[in-house]
C-alpha cells in the first residue's frame, strides 16, 4: 500500500492476468515457493476483498454494457454485482454515498442515462464511481484508458492524479506510457507471462528495454514527469 505501480508490456504479455491474480479473479498454479499476500493476508473472503480493492477495466465495461442506468451500476458496487437485482436492498445511506461519489467525479449528470447509451469515457467514469463507493484503499485499473478520445484521456489522467491526492494506491495496467502520471514511480515490464524488469520507471522505461520487449525499435521521450514512446 502507498506505492503506485504501472504494469506494461505487449499484447498477451500477461498484464491483465496479473491484475486478475491480484484481485483473486483467477488463481495461480500452486508452487512450494509461492506466496500471494494481499494486505498482509494469504486468504480473503472475496466480498471483503472487494471492499479493499476498487476495480475498473475495459472488460468490466463490456459486462456493464446494458440498459442499467448509471446510478444502478454505481450502487451495485456495494454488492459486488453488475447492476441491481430485486434482492438488493439499497439503503438511504448508500444512495447518498453514491450521489456524493458521482458528484466528486463529475458524473451525477449520468445517473439516469443507460450504460449502453454512454460513450466510453462516460461509462469509464461510472465504473470509477462504482469502484469508489466502498472507499477502497487500492485501485486496480486494467486498460481503463483504452479507446478514449483526447478529452476523455485527459480527464482519465486527472482522475489518476485525484486518486493520488486522496492517498489511494494505484495499480495501473496499460499500453500507454502517457497514462503513467508523475507520482507513479515503479514500473513492471512484462513479456510472455514473465516479468522482464521491475523497478523505478526511469530505469525501466528505456529505449533499450522497450525495444527488446516489443521487438521493434522504440523511441522514448520524457517531459514534465510524463513519458511517451513511439516507433
Amino acid at each position: 500500500e502507498g506505492e503506485h505501480v504501472a504494469i506494461i508490456g505487449p499484447n498477451g504479455a500477461g498484464k491483465s492476468t496479473l491484475v486478475q491474480v491480484i484481485s483473486q479473479e483467477v488463481h495461480p498454479l500452486a508452487h512450494p515457493q509461492m506466496k500471494r499476500l494481499l494486505f498482509g493476508k494469504q486468504r480473503w473472503q472475496i466480498l471483503e476483498l472487494r471492499k479493499r480493492l476498487g476495480i475498473v477495466s475495459q472488460s468490466l465495461q463490456y459486462l456493464c454494457n446494458s440498459s442499467y442506468k448509471g446510478i444502478e451500476i454505481v450502487l451495485s458496487g456495494f454488492f459486488s454485482s453488475i447492476g441491481l437485482d430485486f434482492h438488493h436492498q439499497v439503503s438511504d445511506e448508500q444512495r447518498q454515498k453514491a450521489r456524493e461519489v458521482m458528484e466528486r467525479y463529475d458524473a451525477f449528470h449520468l445517473a439516469e442515462k443507460q450504460m449502453n447509451r454512454m460513450s466510453s469515457g462516460e461509462a469509464r467514469r461510472i465504473l470509477l464511481c462504482r469502484a469508489t463507493v466502498n472507499e477502497p484503499s487500492v485501485f486496480l485499473l486494467d486498460e481503463a484508458g483504452t479507446a478514449l478520445d483526447f478529452p476523455a484521456r485527459r480527464a482519465y489522467r486527472q482522475t489518476l492524479e485525484q486518486l493520488d491526492s486522496q492517498g489511494k494506491t494505484i495499480i495501473l495496467a496499460t499500453h500507454e506510457l502517457s497514462e503513467i502520471i508523475p507520482s507513479i514511480g515503479r514500473v513492471v515490464l512484462m513479456k510472455e507471462g514473465k516479468i522482464i524488469a521491475d523497478g523505478p520507471k526511469e530505469e525501466v522505461l528505456t529505449e533499450k528495454l522497450l525495444t527488446e520487449v516489443y521487438e521493434t525499435l522504440v523511441y522514448v521521450d520524457q517531459r514534465d514527469g510524463l513519458f511517451t514512446a513511439w516507433c
